[in-house]
């Protein structure tokens, strides 16, 4: 089978339970919860804030050890002592973390603003140590091509929580009110989770005893070691700040908004509410480059050493772009029917969603891009790239900010901006040095022009064409069919011999 074909053929199956999952989030979850909570939009400022903290949480709870497994038992005679010594590790760190944030979670609920609430921070104690203790075995599966297993444990994930989001919010209230406690509010969602990330952690249990085989196909033994365990911490701690700075880039505008949005507590939650509701539009780029990263990052690994690595690498980002630009201007185009996804009390920062879309397709090109300092051992590089993309999110927000709200804009707006001047700084960069210390033959032109294309096709439409349109009506819907089948062509004639021979260049496994 061609590499190619195997890479789309892994990212569609990781792409069963993101894609699928995340459409079922914000098909079913996020329209749900915003109409539950349409007179309440405070509700959903919380739990945008609570998540944004636990992002954070997540990088020490699991401090990127699935990435060194990746690394360190990529071939398949180390794989064993690896796992052994990777899981062995985060259960014990895990154990620690979870008693730490229990003990302490009155101060912490205080802190965060949530008083009474400390049960809140005991489940996501929890549903942390849940999480951090299936990364390996999460990562054990994608290692080893079973895309297919995957998908179906976080399905199971994703159904369980969604199954109880609509038990406590709606069955519960309207079936059963004498258990219902109206108080609870958003902290029903908490407990959803926790739930789902128990159950989760019930079916990868049995795979903390699995059996890795070698290239002869003999049973390998599994052995904790220390000294590989003192490698694989020097391998990951850059990639530990990196993975601070990366959620700094992707969550601190959360924190940053409740701190410098302007108004009481109530309208501050409002407006990080809307925000949060609107962001997870963007959800439609960022499942794409999640599901891309799941299979790509081990991909990337087992071809390491082939004559051909770096031609399919550059192939590959190539291919991105354009699958990337052709969401972005489908979203875009057809926003009349995507944004029915929100509750009518959250459209008003539907403007967010443009800069969003773009700055999760950097965010794709960065992760096409920064392959090579992990391929090459400089995970140094990766740690400064990603400190340098946080200070732009940090300084971007606290300028952006008021900046927009002196304008008379929303100040989640300077917010989505930021994001996007992050992400792009992180993909100059990331090319840049890249090319200096492991230079891969990208056609970064020909990416380039198709990111403009579509801005320049969108903003055509949203400044000349669509004011004139009837929302939802027939000829809206021909005029955007148009517009993206026009762009469709564009990429068969300009580059569709290119991409018949990419397909044919990279020999098969």
């Amino acid at each position: 089978m061609s590499l190619l074909k195997k890479l789309a053929g892994e990212t569609a199956l990781y792409g069963l339970s993101s894609i699928l999952g995340r459409l079922l989030t914000f098909v079913f979850l996020t329209p749900f919860l915003t109409h539950i909570f349409n007179d309440d939009r405070a509700q959903m400022g919380i739990q945008t804030d609570v998540y944004a903290w636990a992002a954070f949480l997540m990088i020490v709870f699991t401090y990127r050890m699935e990435t060194a497994f990746f690394r360190f038992g990529s071939k398949k005679e180390d794989r064993a002592t690896a796992y052994k010594t990777a899981t062995s590790t985060v259960v014990g760190t895990t154990s620690i973390f979870v008693l730490l944030l229990v003990a302490l979670s009155n101060p912490i609920a205080t802190q965060l603003g949530y008083p009474g609430h400390s049960n809140y921070i005991v489940w996501f104690a929890f549903i942390l140590g849940f999480d951090a203790l299936v990364a390996i075995p999460f990562a054990m599966l994608r290692l080893e091509g079973k895309a297919l297993k995957f998908a179906l444990v976080k399905l199971t994930n994703l159904l369980i929580h969604l199954g109880f989001v609509f038990f406590f919010l709606y069955l519960l209230p309207n079936y059963f009110p004498q258990y219902f406690d109206p108080t609870m509010g958003i902290g029903y969602v908490f407990l959803a989770n926790l739930l789902a990330s128990g159950a989760t952690f019930l079916l990868l249990l049995p795979t903390y005893w699995y059996k890795t085989k070698t290239e002869e196909g003999k049973e390998a033994t599994a052995v904790f070691d220390a000294a590989l365990l003192r490698r694989m911490l020097i391998y990951s701690m850059p990639l530990v700040l990196a993975g601070f700075a990366g959620i700094i880039n992707e969550v601190l505008d959360r924190i940053l908004l409740k701190a410098l949005l302007v108004g009481d507590s109530k309208d501050v939650l409002e407006q990080l509410g809307v925000y949060g509701a609107c962001y997870k539009i963007a959800i439609f780029m960022n499942l794409f480059t999640q599901a891309f990263n799941y299979a790509a990052e081990p991909f990337f690994f087992r071809n390491a050493d082939k004559a051909y690595s770096k031609l399919l690498y550059a192939n590959i980002a190539f291919l991105f772009t354009l699958i990337g630009t052709i969401g972005f201007l489908g979203i875009m185009l057809f926003m009349d029917i995507v944004q029915f996804f929100v509750a009518s009390n959250y459209r008003e920062g539907l403007m967010i969603v443009p800069v969003l879309l773009l700055a999760n397709l950097c965010l794709g090109l960065y992760y096409n891009l920064a392959i090579w300092f992990k391929l090459s051992d400089q995970t140094r590089y990766g740690g400064m790239i990603a400190v340098i993309g946080a200070s732009v999110t940090i300084l971007g927000n606290i300028l952006l900010i008021p900046f927009m709200m002196q304008l008379g804009h929303p100040g989640y707006l300077g917010s989505a901006w930021a994001t996007l001047f992050c992400y792009a700084t992180m993909v100059v960069l990331a090319y840049t040095l890249g090319q200096k210390h492991y230079p891969i033959p990208y056609p970064i032109f020909r990416m380039l022009g198709y990111i403009v294309t579509v801005v320049v096709i969108y903003m055509l439409y949203a400044w000349t064409i669509a004011p004139y349109l009837v929302p939802n009506s027939l000829v809206s819907y021909l005029v955007s069919s148009t517009l993206m089948l026009v762009y469709l062509g564009v990429i068969w004639l300009v580059d569709g011999t290119r991409i018949k021979l990419m397909l044919k260049q990279v020999p098969s496994e």
